[in-house]
């Protein structure tokens, strides 16, 4: 456990905001760190970018834990543990086809996994990106995002229809119906988000031919 301050607070949307915090521990895309303030609580929270001596975590304030986050200013303190779990494959991933699935907040632990193929350090043949969304103002990264078009076929999808909103509309499952796959068993596939959202888009990659371990 150790002490971190916070840099930076970035506000993502109403609820999500992304804190840039002092730390320099090797990490990996897919890792998590549990993270705490005394006498309110801890939870584990997805890494979404990192570099030399910091790290970002970007949080949906939604209990206890994660509002009282929400109410913190730069300059101020937590307390963070970690890394912690296994992280993506990247042996597994590099100089793939991969795609890229991922719903809500689910879109923050992939996110680093999509910088790496913009900046070439995880090689890829290809990469196509659906990321989706409740509506516009759920939106994440909208600052970063058209950077990502450089190195991904990127989709970024909203549930219905909106006002102001003439991009794509649908669930991430309606769009992973329209992908060209030209080898389905020569392409990787990364799902996150929310558990209803993984089952059925774990469905729909079945039904593209893509095998159960890719």
């Amino acid at each position: 456990l150790f002490r971190s301050k916070i840099t930076k607070i970035t506000p993502e949307t109403d609820q999500e905001f992304t804190m840039t915090v002092d730390c320099s521990v090797p990490m990996a895309p897919g890792q998590f760190f549990q993270v705490s303030l005394p006498k309110i609580g801890e939870a584990p929270i997805s890494i979404s970018a990192w570099g030399d001596g910091w790290l970002q975590f970007t949080v949906r304030a939604v209990g206890r834990l994660t509002s009282a986050l929400q109410n913190l200013r730069e300059g101020e303190n937590l307390f963070i543990r970690g890394p912690y779990g296994t992280g993506f494959p990247l042996d597994r991933l590099r100089d793939s086809n991969l795609v890229i699935v991922a719903g809500g907040s689910g879109v923050a632990p992939v996110r680093p996994l999509i910088r790496q193929a913009v900046s070439g350090e995880l090689p890829l043949r290809s990469l196509k990106v659906i990321a989706g969304f409740k509506n516009r103002e759920s939106l994440l990264f909208a600052y970063e995002t058209e950077g990502w078009r450089r190195a991904a076929d990127l989709t970024i999808t909203i549930d219905r229809p909106q006002e102001g909103w003439d991009g794509p509309v649908g669930l991430v499952t309606e769009h992973m119906k329209k992908l060209h796959l030209a080898d389905p068993s020569d392409v990787q596939f990364v799902i996150v988000g929310p558990p209803v959202m993984m089952k059925f888009a774990c469905a729909e990659a079945r039904l593209l031919g893509v095998p159960e371990e890719n």
